[in-house]
């Protein structure tokens, strides 16, 4: 199967994961939205507890001292501030104005000089320069088009790109809730090895590493059915609810994810 056939699956499987319109308009909040202290939270932890796994290690392989890197769809910043000082320039973009006013903090904090860019990639992959090296952490499952967010990360990365992205839809673990509360069944792709497949037809000579993800989902249960009420589109009052019905259904405690790190150098 060639790129183009590729792509178009990839699309056609990540549309199949769009919610129902009847249970959308009735949402109380946004189901897709991030929270950016939960990001910054993340951030915090990964700066106090370098992560050895093999996002970070290749990344750091990669990078010149005083390199200049590329962060899409940087969040608060875990994926690329833990490098510090070794990072001569980062250019960060998002989607999200907080969480990169955060990452500017934190990144103030480190002496590590920074451009952010906010919008999606790759609508602004013309504000920001050709890096040294490139990462795209948890992102790729909210890009349609991936053929052309790789093409243009590629084409503004120097040295290494750098992926890493949950094995299944970082939604997956919300099926039964879906299921039990809705009657929808979920779909089951894309997975990793659909965004492998296609960086590869693309003619990127991808290297693949996979681990169990370093943190749970969740630190406790509560935790989770407040999440879980915004994500299956239900009323945060029936927190209590869903957490009754997350023991029930034996989905406590969440299996850690597996994470896969996708690399390439140019």
């Amino acid at each position: 199967m060639d790129a183009e056939e590729l792509a178009a699956r990839w699309r056609e499987r990540l549309e199949s994961w769009a919610i129902p319109e009847e249970i959308l308009a009735k949402a109380p909040a946004d189901p897709w939205s991030h929270s950016p202290e939960r990001f910054g939270t993340r951030t915090d932890r990964a700066l106090a507890e370098p992560d050895d796994g093999p996002t970070m290690t290749r990344l750091a392989e990669a990078l010149p001292d005083q390199g200049t890197l590329l962060d899409v769809g940087s969040g608060a910043g875990a994926s690329s501030l833990p490098l510090g000082r070794r990072i001569g320039h980062l250019y960060a973009v998002d989607t999200s104005a907080p969480m990169l006013e955060g990452l500017t903090l934190r990144a103030d904090k480190l002496g590590v000089p920074v451009t952010t860019v906010e919008g999606r990639w790759p609508d602004v992959a013309d504000r920001v320069p050709v890096a040294d090296a490139s990462i795209s952490a948890h992102v790729v499952y909210n890009v349609p088009d991936l053929a052309g967010f790789l093409r243009a990360l590629a084409a503004h990365t120097r040295g290494r790109v750098v992926l890493e992205l949950p094995h299944r839809h970082p939604m997956s673990w919300m099926t039964p809730l879906w299921e039990h509360f809705h009657g929808v069944s979920r779909p089951v792709r894309p997975i990793a090895e659909d965004c492998v497949a296609l960086a590869a037809a693309l003619g990127y000579p991808v290297q693949v590493e996979e681990r169990e993800a370093p943190l749970e989902r969740f630190t406790t249960l509560e935790e989770l059915a407040e999440s879980a009420c915004r994500r299956v589109c239900l009323e945060p009052s029936r927190a209590a609810e869903v957490a009754e019905t997350v023991l029930e259904l034996g989905m406590w405690p969440v299996p850690r994810d597996r994470w896969v790190t996708i690399w390439w150098d140019r």
